[in-house]
C-alpha cells in the first residue's frame, strides 16, 4: 500500500482562524433609517487596505477593526447591494 500524499491539516492554524472569526463577530441584520442593512464586523488585523468611512470621511487604516455594511432591501438586487458595500468606523455606524 502506498503512502498518502495528503498533507495533515494543521489544527493550530484551523483553530486560530476560527478564534479570529469569533473575535470579529457574526454578520447580523440591523434596521437604520427605515432600511435593512447587513453588518459584518471586521476584526483587527483582518483588513488589508485603507478605506474611507462614509460617516466621518476619515480614514480606516489597514488592520483597524471596523464594520462593513450593505443594504438588504435595495431595488437593484442582492448583487448590486453587495457591490455597494461600505466600510465604517464602528462608532460612526453606531451613531448613523
Amino acid at each position: 500500500m502506498g503512502r498518502s500524499r495528503r498533507r495533515p491539516r494543521s489544527r493550530e492554524s484551523s483553530s486560530d482562524a476560527s478564534f479570529e472569526r469569533l473575535l470579529s463577530g457574526w454578520r447580523r441584520t440591523e434596521t437604520r433609517r427605515g432600511s435593512s442593512w447587513s453588518v459584518q464586523p471586521v476584526g483587527p488585523g483582518r483588513s488589508e487596505k485603507p478605506y474611507t468611512c462614509p460617516g466621518c470621511q476619515g480614514t480606516i487604516a489597514a488592520g483597524d477593526a471596523h464594520v462593513v455594511t450593505w443594504r438588504e432591501d435595495g431595488v437593484l438586487g442582492a448583487a448590486a447591494d453587495l457591490a455597494a458595500r461600505r466600510h465604517w468606523h464602528t462608532h460612526c455606524w453606531n451613531i448613523f
